[in-house]
């Protein structure tokens, strides 16, 4: 049986609370890193993030904050309190700050320009607001949507999961698959920590998500 080196070191992991999910990851996601969940539509990606920071504090006491770039606050409130979900106790508890990132595709268009520094800044204030040790973003493709230029994307894409790890937060981001790829910008080439594939499957009119 080989030896472990003394120089091994076990990545450093973040529990989920997520029933079945630390035990076939071997104790949850990589801390301190970026995790790309992605899968199609309604395979339950935007409900695995976050039941990633609310499981988080009621458990392991790790306060969250949610990026979202589709669904407003309320929308997101309605959907998983009926889940049992209590959102608006978690916020008015500082355990769980939620912001909703307008994107305005047609400037992005006409001017060809994008950055993520004032991302980078509103996301930081977020993270600050609550002490969060915990960070989702949904969904990317809505954040860069409005970009054709390939180039920028994977360029912005690298800036953001650098800037996720120097912050020093456990990060899910969310990404709808592509054709014949994980995702439709190939984010898995620079997300190396940890991919997570979620499908959503239809058999003898049963839906199960896994």
């Amino acid at each position: 049986m080989p030896r472990k080196s003394k120089n091994h070191r076990e990545l450093a992991k973040c529990p989920t609370g997520i029933r079945g999910l630390d035990e076939i990851t071997a104790g949850g996601l990589p801390r301190c890193r970026p995790t790309l969940v992605c899968g199609g539509p309604g395979c339950g990606k935007t409900l695995m993030a976050m039941e990633f920071l609310v499981r988080g504090y009621r458990e392991f006491g790790e306060p969250g904050a949610f990026m979202a770039f589709e669904e407003k606050e309320e929308e997101l409130v309605d959907n998983f309190a009926s889940l049992g979900f209590d959102l608006p106790q978690l916020i008015r508890q500082k355990k769980l700050a939620i912001d909703y990132v307008r994107v305005e595709r047609s400037e992005i268009q006409e001017t060809g320009e994008y950055d993520l520094d004032a991302l980078f800044a509103r996301l930081a204030h977020l993270i600050d607001r609550v002490g969060a040790k915990r960070v989702a973003l949904d969904t990317l493709e809505a954040l860069f949507a409005g970009l054709p230029n390939e180039a920028i994307v994977r360029a912005e894409l690298r800036r953001l999961l650098r800037w996720v790890k120097d912050k020093g937060v456990t990060a899910i981001i969310t990404a709808e698959q592509g054709s014949g790829t994980l995702t439709r910008h190939g984010l898995q080439e620079y997300v190396s920590d940890c991919v997570i594939m979620l499908d959503h499957r239809v058999v003898n009119q049963i839906a199960t998500r896994r």
